[in-house]
């Protein structure tokens, strides 16, 4: 199996099981708050991985430059507005269709990689994005939608529009990161993903801890009061930021993003055998799209 590949499904699976822990957090701490111990506890964690990977697998850090700083700075700030724009859609009374809409990211991702990366792809691979993208998208929205003009309709809605940017920005973020991977100069590409996970993990918890202390400082002390569920959702987040970094150092973007559509299915397997929810038809037809989109994915690759 490819590295990019194993990393990416990680990275589905720890984004599933960290969302699940995140729930712990939405009664203690605010929007904001809930953010900023994702990346304040993820920066430990994110050294402890370097520190490990270079004991075990040798190698040195790369000399850091300043387009490297700025690749950096737009990738972390592009994962916190595609946060922000993601939890507005909710607020429109649109999880579902703010999430799917979101999920177009891999498709968005393809099309600026095209335009201005010049990155193709074989049709088979084009075809395995759209088709898992699509089926996350019949996920989400079986049963909220019942004909094609519903879907178009929903396409309007602010939830929407607020997911689909969202998908822009998570998009961009994401191509900003495999810019910043492959300006470093040492020759480990998974060296070059954990290093940029910790320098990421810093700029984000100087941004959003710096709007927390301007805007809302009586919510710091809850980010030292709920260490205990707080550090699980940091050491979890960044674990996963560290897995898709990889899967961005080794392949495009638009490849890992497709693939990483697997996490809808850890979602499904969680509810049917940790809450115990029944599984409807809709969700393994979606689940079953899902699958085969990243299988012509990895055919195509």
């Amino acid at each position: 199996m490819p590295i990019w590949v194993g990393a990416t499904l990680l990275a589905g699976l720890f984004q599933t099981w960290r969302t699940a822990l995140q729930q712990k957090l939405r009664g203690q701490l605010s929007v904001n708050a809930a953010a900023v111990v994702r990346y304040l506890y993820g920066v430990p964690v994110g050294m402890l991985l370097v520190t490990l990977y270079l004991t075990l697998f040798g190698g040195a850090l790369s000399s850091p430059s300043w387009i490297y700083a700025l690749y950096c700075a737009l990738g972390g700030f592009g994962q916190i507005i595609g946060t922000n724009l993601l939890i507005m859609s909710f607020g429109h009374r649109g999880f579902a269709v703010g999430t799917a809409y979101s999920k177009t990211e891999a498709v968005q991702a393809a099309f600026i990689a095209l335009i201005f990366l010049g990155e193709s792809f074989a049709p088979l691979a084009w075809l395995g994005i759209a088709v898992s993208v699509g089926g996350t998208l019949y996920l989400s929205l079986a049963g909220r939608v019942s004909s094609f003009r519903e879907v178009l309709a929903a396409t309007v809605q602010p939830a929407a529009i607020y997911g689909l940017g969202a998908g822009l920005a998570f998009a961009l973020c994401a191509l900003a990161i495999r810019a910043a991977t492959q300006t470093l100069d040492g020759p480990d590409a998974t060296l070059r993903a954990l290093e940029t996970l910790v320098v990421i993990n810093l700029m984000q918890t100087a941004m959003q801890g710096g709007w927390l202390l301007a805007t809302e400082r009586s919510s710091i002390p809850a980010l030292f009061r709920t260490w205990r569920s707080s550090a699980q959702v940091g050491a979890l987040s960044a674990m996963g930021s560290a897995c898709w970094f990889t899967g961005f150092a080794y392949a495009p973007v638009a490849l890992v993003r497709a693939v990483g559509q697997v996490e809808i299915l850890f979602t499904l397997l969680f509810s049917r055998f940790f809450l115990k929810e029944r599984m409807r038809r809709s969700d393994v037809i979606g689940a079953l799209a899902v699958v085969a989109g990243v299988v012509l994915v990895l055919v195509g690759r």
